[in-house]
């Protein structure tokens, strides 16, 4: 791991030349990847970030004005700080300086002896290098205990505590709509990690798929291979992660894929096979050998008419166990069989998919509610309807359809049953959900909140969505967030000079809106 700004202060050569905070010391804990001397003021675009910059200040401004713009171009560099040795052009750091590091908080350090520039350069970058060894090390560890966990064939519970012990952190695997499906509190208390969990999870700011959320310190990781994204796995650290742990999360992550296919080949061959028919029917390329693979598992395809069902088990408010797929699967399956209907019953990521085959004509209403009051009969359920096609070439568009709704019905719906009538427009922003130009209206939209609530630990993104989502307006707002009329007024009117926009106009309003429920579905 690299040493911090801390470490860095307390080696001799720097400990010597007396330093002293001035400003941000926040941010002493910050990794410093290499050390920086540098008598110029426009080094910033040399810069890559965690680098601590060392002056005299000969060459910098005088001006107040350019003193500011000086210490925001390195904070906007990523730069670690900013030691400022005294004694040569200046005899005490301008308060001007200190103003505008403690505005961008960029640590500010005054030394007031004189040290060798390159002695410290020396100095630091061995301590640097020796750290990044020690890193590499730890690294090989890692790969060493994954590669022996992927050769005994571990499960989840296995992997998730080699993490939380290799880190010493806690770390949380979800699915991909924020359930929590596995953790290890590496000894720390359970409640705290896992209360409140969906709305802290999907107000965890990740760009990639793997991201460090500064602001509640969460190392984040996508499980899942491109196109089919399962889950996240969450590290929950007390410090910036370093090079070790990311390398441990995205390892960790790996394995758990590699269980994920290890479980689905060991699954019952019907399962294998019918997942492997509806991935196939999903595409749309109907065939006549997909048709005669479907009569083979007795699922007629003839004088038929098709519609998809989604299920997932809700959440258990009373600390039972959740459904798991593969178990809902197995109800689902049984059902079908006790009411004697045509059913292609597979596993898709983390929830259930199911085709009906019916004659033509029948009442697919009535199918749905015997399917439902058998379902419910085990415990509690989310299912979702697509479209009723009457064409095995038409069967891919009823399958997209039941996956999509499924992933827009929230758990506290009390439907039996959800339709595309139902779901409206978050409906519309689950089908696009991995659409680019989705993703590229939400940052254009929201990215300055988003970057405004992280940089400074607020919450101004979620008081937005709810004043947004309450139809009674602000005063209604205002009473359901706890808050006065005036501190509510006071809030939205920083949103609207973060994002430069009015709230009174209908169009921006809308345009946020749609903004919000995309940005919750990720």
């Amino acid at each position: 791991m690299l040493p911090t700004v801390r470490q860095v202060l307390a080696t001799q050569v720097l400990a010597s030349a007396e330093p002293e905070i001035l400003a941000a010391a926040h941010q002493l804990d910050r990794p410093v990847r290499w050390i920086h001397p540098a008598e110029v003021s426009d080094i910033a675009h040399l810069l890559r970030g965690d680098e601590l910059v060392m002056t005299t200040g000969s060459f910098l401004p005088a001006d107040d004005q350019g003193l500011g713009a000086y210490a925001e171009s390195l904070a906007a560099a990523g730069a670690a700080g900013l030691l400022f040795e005294l004694g040569r052009k200046w005899q005490e750091v301008p308060e001007a300086l200190t103003n505008a590091c403690a505005k961008v908080e960029l640590l500010l350090v005054a030394l007031h002896r004189e040290v060798r520039f390159a002695e410290v350069t020396e100095q630091i970058g061995g301590l640097i290098l020796e750290s990044q060894v020690e890193d590499l090390r730890a690294v090989d560890q890692v790969h060493e205990t994954f590669t022996r966990l992927d050769l005994e064939a571990s499960g989840p519970e296995e992997i998730l505590g080699a993490v939380a012990r290799s880190a010493g952190f806690p770390v949380v695997l979800e699915t991909t709509r924020h359930q929590v499906i596995g953790f290890d509190s590496a000894g720390r208390n359970t409640t705290y990690i896992l209360k409140d969990w969906t709305r802290r999870s999907r107000a965890a700011v990740s760009f990639g798929r793997t991201g460090y959320d500064r602001r509640r310190g969460w190392l984040m990781t996508v499980v899942g291979s491109r196109g089919d994204d399962w889950g996240r796995l969450v590290l929950m650290t007390d410090a910036l992660p370093s090079r070790r742990d990311y390398v441990l999360l995205e390892r960790a992550a790996g394995a758990l894929v590699l269980h994920q296919m290890r479980t689905r080949a060991r699954d019952s061959i019907e399962r294998n096979t019918h997942t492997n028919l509806l991935v196939d029917l999903r595409s749309g390329r109907m065939s006549p050998e997909l048709a005669l693979r479907c009569e083979a598992v007795q699922f007629p395809v003839q004088s038929r008419q098709f519609f998809a069902i989604g299920i997932r088990g809700r959440i258990p408010v009373d600390g039972s166990k959740q459904w798991q797929p593969s178990d809902v699967a197995m109800l689902l399956t049984s059902s079908a069989r006790a009411l004697g209907l045509s059913m292609l019953v597979g596993l898709d990521t983390d929830h259930v998919l199911g085709l009906v085959s019916t004659p033509l004509n029948t009442s697919v209403d009535g199918v749905l509610r015997g399917l439902t009051q058998e379902l419910g009969r085990s415990g509690g359920f989310v299912a979702a309807r697509g479209e009723v096609v009457e064409s095995i070439e038409q069967v891919f568009r009823t399958l997209i359809d039941a996956r999509n709704i499924l992933g827009a019905t929230t758990d506290d719906d009390p439907r039996s049953w959800v339709t595309l009538a139902d779901v409206h427009l978050r409906g519309l922003i689950q089908l696009l959900r991995d659409d680019d130009r989705l993703n590229l209206f939400v940052r254009r939209e929201l990215g300055p909140l988003v970057t405004y609530d992280a940089r400074h630990g607020t919450q101004l993104l979620e008081l937005l969505a709810v004043v947004l989502q309450t139809p009674d307006g602000k005063a209604a707002a205002a009473k359901r967030l706890l808050l006065s009329r005036t501190v509510l007024y006071d809030r939205l009117a920083k949103i609207e000079k973060i994002l430069g926009v009015s709230l009174d106009d209908p169009h921006i309003r809308t345009s946020l809106h749609v903004a919000v429920l995309a940005h919750s579905r990720h």
